[in-house]
């Protein structure tokens, strides 16, 4: 069924490391998934709605626990959000629809994940399409890119001054470039925050820098320990101040294999989107 405004629609607030996201129960087809692009767009609106990087529906699936749909704030579907899974399974875990370790369906394969209070690891699919030390113009300046798909594509960028890096404006000029064309990518700055290795990120879908992304953290994780930086594990400190873990096997771009993301997932609380949630 299609969503109708006069509808009540039960959701579940949740962050995972500042990265946040409406959760929707949708396993009785309360939301048209494929009509449900306004809804989302309104609903993810900061101030005037709920605010939110994006919006999550759980459903049905016959082979695994569940799927989801997840869609980024301006309604782009996106293969993969590794946030976003932290959160979908601990959501999964508290509500009765999964045991601790589960498996679910996204666009980019199936996901396993495993809960432990508030801490969540997953399973993220293989990483493919490592390219390194490409050359990229802009604004005048080159700068020196390396890329992976780790669900959705990455870009990585080593900066000598993490906190002084302009990420909205160098982002948006890299989102866009004609060498990531058609599909765009999202940018990742790494560097140095004291002993640690820190990360921001320019998130496709949002347009904007995002307080940490589940996806970009593993990219920048991988390509550090490709670049002989780091080694398995790996703390990335994001923008929000917290560290996520990324565990793997191998560390030479396409030999990298069983990619663990760890880290915590809260729920926030849960309420109903009114019509009035929804006005444009």
């Amino acid at each position: 069924m299609t969503h109708r405004t006069e509808q009540r629609v039960p959701f579940f607030k949740m962050t995972g490391t500042g990265n946040d996201f409406i959760v929707i129960d949708n396993r009785e087809g309360l939301l048209d998934a494929d009509q449900c692009h306004d809804l989302v767009r309104q609903a993810c609106r900061r101030k005037l709605s709920v605010g939110a990087d994006g919006i999550i529906l759980i459903e049905r699936d016959p082979e695994v626990d569940f799927k989801w749909r997840f869609f980024n704030a301006d309604a782009s579907e996106a293969e993969m959000c590794g946030n976003g899974a932290r959160c979908v399974a601990r959501f999964a875990y508290m509500h009765g629809i999964a045991a601790a370790r589960m498996q679910f369906e996204t666009l980019a394969g199936i996901i396993d994940a495993t809960v432990a209070d508030t801490l969540v690891t997953i399973r993220m699919t293989s990483p493919h399409s490592f390219r390194f030390d490409r050359q990229v113009e802009v604004e005048g300046q080159l700068l020196m890119v390396h890329s992976v798909d780790t669900g959705v594509p990455h870009a990585v960028i080593f900066v000598d001054a993490i906190e002084a890096t302009d990420v909205v404006g160098l982002g948006r000029q890299l989102r866009h470039h004609p060498v990531f064309a058609p599909a765009g990518t999202n940018v990742n700055f790494v560097g140095r925050s004291g002993d640690n290795l820190a990360i921001r990120t320019y998130e496709r879908g949002v347009e904007d820098e995002t307080m940490a992304c589940g996806t970009g953290v593993v990219a920048g994780a991988l390509i550090a320990a490709a670049k002989g930086m780091a080694d398995s594990p790996v703390a990335m400190v994001t923008s929000g101040g917290i560290a996520l873990t990324v565990q793997f096997t191998g560390n030479k771009g396409e030999a990298v294999d069983q990619v663990l993301l760890k880290g915590p997932a809260h729920l926030i609380y849960k309420g109903e989107l009114t019509a009035e949630a929804l006005l444009k």
